[in-house]
C-alpha cells in the first residue's frame, strides 16, 4: 500500500545525516496517519510531532513525523511529512529502492549516489 508519492516533495540535508524526505500533506494519505504522544525537538527546526501508519492491517509505530509550527527559517517544512525507510516496508525515490540509515534515531534516505559515513549507527549520535 502507498502512503506518500510526490514530485514536490523536499529533500532536507543535515550534517552527517542522509537526506530526509518531507512530503507535502495533499501527497499522503493522511487518513493512514495516527497522531501519537511523542514529540522531539529538532534545535533548529523546532518540535516534531510524531505518527504511527496503519495502513493494510499492518501499524507501524512512530514511522512518520512532521513539524506543525516550525522555526521561522524551516517554514517550508510546515505540515510536510518525513517517514523513517526502517520503520516501513520499502521506500522509493524515483525507481531506486532506498536503504535506511542506521539505528532508530535519524530518518535518512540512502541512495546510491550517496557516500558516507552517515550518523544513525552504534556510537554515532553524537559527532
Amino acid at each position: 500500500m502507498t502512503v506518500a508519492d510526490s514530485v514536490g516533495a523536499l529533500r532536507v540535508l543535515e550534517t552527517s545525516q542522509a537526506p530526509a524526505i518531507y512530503f507535502p500533506p495533499g501527497d499522503v494519505s493522511m487518513e493512514l496517519l495516527r497522531p501519537v504522544s511523542r514529540r522531539s525537538v529538532c534545535e533548529w527546526k523546532g518540535e516534531a510531532r510524531y505518527y504511527d501508519i496503519d495502513a493494510g492491517g499492518t501499524r507501524c509505530s512512530a514511522a512518520a513525523w512532521a513539524y506543525l509550527d516550525p522555526d521561522p527559517d524551516y517554514r517550508q517544512l510546515r505540515g510536510h511529512v518525513a517517514f523513517y525507510p526502517q520503520r516501513v516496508d520499502a521506500c522509493f525515490l524515483g525507481e531506486e529502492r532506498i536503504e535506511p540509515n542506521q539505528g532508530d534515531f535519524y530518518g535518512g534516505w540512502i541512495t546510491s549516489d550517496l557516500e558516507g559515513p552517515f550518523k544513525g549507527g552504534p556510537g554515532s549520535r553524537g559527532w
